[in-house]
């Protein structure tokens, strides 16, 4: 089962969303300040996630993309692979590589099956 956010994350693989206890929200918080994706080790209450919402800012502008396009999901739309999906992909692969140089080998895996087939994912 998948849980695929617009921007082609897997809900259901990644650490942060997984986590419910404080512990392993602490590990996450702390992967994520590893990984360059927080500039500190955040708190476990500002790690926890409940999944995007369209109350939340989205790093890539794609809530307000779809909402604006009239589509439920990238794939939908007439201009898919648009240039805010190619920018997304090249940063995630730059992620990507980051977390191969600092993670440990099952961190990477945990990482990789939640961050890093944001293209099949998209198409789905």
């Amino acid at each position: 089962m998948e849980k695929i956010t617009l921007c082609g994350d897997n809900c259901l693989a990644c650490p942060r969303y997984l986590a419910q206890t404080e512990e392993q929200l602490q590990k996450a918080a702390e992967l994520w300040h590893r990984v360059g994706w927080r500039e500190t080790v955040v708190s476990p209450a500002e790690m926890r996630c409940g999944g995007c919402a369209s109350h939340k800012a989205c790093t890539y502008r794609l809530v307000e993309c779809t909402l604006e396009k009239g589509v439920a999901k990238c794939s939908q739309c007439p201009e898919f692979p648009c240039g805010k999906i190619q920018e997304l992909l090249a940063r995630s692969a730059a992620y990507q590589q980051r977390c191969r140089e600092v993670c440990t080998p099952q961190e990477y895996a945990a990482l990789e099956a939640a961050f890093f087939h944001k293209e099949e994912n998209l198409r789905k």
